[in-house]
């Protein structure tokens, strides 16, 4: 792999914390800058890429289209929901119903988490 030198000026305050955050990574400095730009460029790239291929886009048109999806066809097996799963209520926010958990020939009652 080819690399470049760049002569990289950051606040000293910035730079600590960049040093602790690559000793707490085991990682060299170095690598942790690099994989910062890396997911930094990597979030311009689909920034980039979602809004050219979305470009006049009808929203209601396809909103429209997910609720015929699958319009009077039935299930069909490995469709099934997860275990405790519980639909969204009206404000979007959904509960997880966990299923029951065994420990030593005994059954924990299962719990509900939003």
């Amino acid at each position: 792999m080819k690399t470049s030198n760049f002569a990289l000026r950051l606040q000293p305050t910035l730079l600590e914390e960049a040093r602790e955050l690559a000793k707490a990574e085991g990682v060299a400095l170095n690598q942790l800058i690099n994989v910062a730009v890396a997911e930094k460029l990597a979030v311009a790239r689909t920034r980039e890429f979602f809004s050219k291929y979305t470009r006049g886009a009808d929203i209601q048109r396809a909103l429209d289209f997910l609720d015929r999806a699958g319009a009077g066809n039935p299930p069909v097996p490995g469709d099934e929901l997860p275990e405790g799963w519980v639909a969204p209520d009206a404000s979007g926010a959904r509960k997880v119903q966990r299923p029951a958990k065994r420990t030593q020939g005994r059954v924990k009652a299962a719990r509900t988490h939003s």
